[in-house]
């Protein structure tokens, strides 16, 4: 599985949108700095998903993170290929068994498909959107993460690249 760890937050992402000729779109937009952070593990073969909404980007979610992630796989084991976060190396890191880690080269985010579902998720969920509350946010991206189907997060993120990664020669 891919891992990340994205933010989502109050300060409005403006995009193109349509309007009737001659008149120009009005959006409105805050710039707030509030924030949440979505920890993620996609599965590129079969769009298969895990996803945890969180206060921080620190080792103890990232702990957090890793035991809900082991529960809801136990049968499982699970590698995370991720980037070089901090967190992800921390001394005080509590890996469960049924997962291991792989890391890609630092400063690659290309190489990590999930980055390509935070993009649809900020997509459908957050572009031209003004949030009054951080609760409105963590609404929208949980009903956002929920309509994500499995054959979507697959389209997305399967490439010939990952594939070839773990086809047997």
């Amino acid at each position: 599985m891919y891992q990340d760890e994205a933010g989502f937050g109050r300060i409005s992402k403006l995009g193109s949108c349509w309007a009737p000729i001659g008149v120009g779109p009005h959006i409105h937009s805050h710039y707030i700095r509030e924030f949440r952070y979505c920890y993620g593990a996609v599965d590129a073969h079969t769009g298969e998903s895990f996803f945890l909404i969180a206060g921080g980007c620190n080792t103890e979610w990232m702990n957090a993170f890793l035991e809900e992630l082991s529960q809801a796989y136990p049968d499982d084991y699970l590698l995370l290929v991720m980037d070089n976060a901090i967190w992800h190396k921390s001394s005080i890191l509590k890996i469960p068994t049924n997962i291991g880690f792989a890391f890609i080269p630092p400063y690659t985010p290309e190489m990590n498909p999930i980055e390509q579902v935070w993009k649809e998720i900020r997509k459908r969920g957050f572009k031209n959107k003004a949030f009054r509350t951080l609760e409105d946010v963590m609404n929208q991206l949980q009903d956002v993460i929920q309509g994500l189907e499995k054959e979507v997060i697959k389209s997305i993120v399967n490439r010939r690249w990952t594939r070839m990664l773990f086809e047997s020669r």
